[in-house]
């Protein structure tokens, strides 16, 4: 067999639609990876900052807490406590004339689970990428594989010749485009799965951080279960 046997002979040889395919192929996976890279760093920062909450338990006063929570504008944690903060104040600012039948416990509720639902579409942005490149990538492979069998048998035809060593080089030729189908969905697979636990995870963070802060802005306190009974971490409101 005198051609080279490789993604460079197939690029070669191949026409206007393996190249095609094998360009969506390598766009996939330059995507698909700068997603993960991108979210798995998220993740990760998300993780140290869901680390600061428990100091934030342990201040002195609200302002010290937001302090200790970090300064980023963009720290869930940080956005969730304001946002609780925010609709205390304003309940209680306006609760002549615009809360007479929602109470505060209902009010800071819904605030806290606003500021939830956006930090959850915003950790899921771009998982939906990975989803399609994990789904759709085998079978863009599996189709340039069948073109260029095609082709090759066509070409093999014409020739007349119908050899082992005639067949195997177009036909193996032809295979790697599923083989790059594959390499490129199981990361995304793989990536989209780690992905999502690790949201699942500071998702968690986020609702048990969101149950201290209802009760704290609700009755002043935090309230922690023991063993055998309850106590509770008071804080200063700011």
């Amino acid at each position: 067999m005198d051609s080279q046997f490789g993604l460079s002979h197939v690029w070669s040889q191949g026409d206007f639609v393996t190249r095609a395919v094998f360009l969506a192929l390598i766009c996939m996976s330059l995507v698909s990876w700068i997603v993960i890279i991108i979210k798995a760093l998220d993740v990760v920062r998300a993780k140290r900052l869901a680390a600061k909450v428990e100091s934030f338990w342990h201040s002195t006063d609200m302002a010290e807490g937001m302090n200790k929570l970090g300064t980023a504008d963009s720290n869930p944690f940080r956005e969730l406590a304001i946002e609780g903060r925010e609709a205390a104040a304003h309940h209680r600012a306006t609760q002549a004339q615009l809360h007479d039948s929602l109470d505060v416990s209902d009010w800071i509720s819904r605030a806290l689970r606003n500021s939830i639902d956006n930090t959850t579409g915003k950790l899921q942005a771009g998982l939906a990428i990975l989803a399609s490149v994990g789904s759709t990538a085998p079978f863009v492979g599996l189709f340039g594989t069948v073109w260029g069998i095609y082709h090759a048998l066509m070409s093999i035809g014409a020739a007349g010749q119908a050899t082992i060593d005639k067949v195997a080089g177009p036909i193996g030729e032809a295979l790697i485009m599923t083989a790059m189908g594959l390499a490129v969905a199981i990361p995304a697979v793989l990536g989209y799965n780690a992905l999502v636990r690790g949201n699942k995870h500071i998702l968690a963070k986020l609702g048990r951080f969101a149950h201290d802060l209802h009760a704290y802005y609700v009755t002043g306190a935090r309230v922690i279960a023991m063993p055998a009974e309850s106590r509770v971490v008071p804080m200063k409101k700011a």
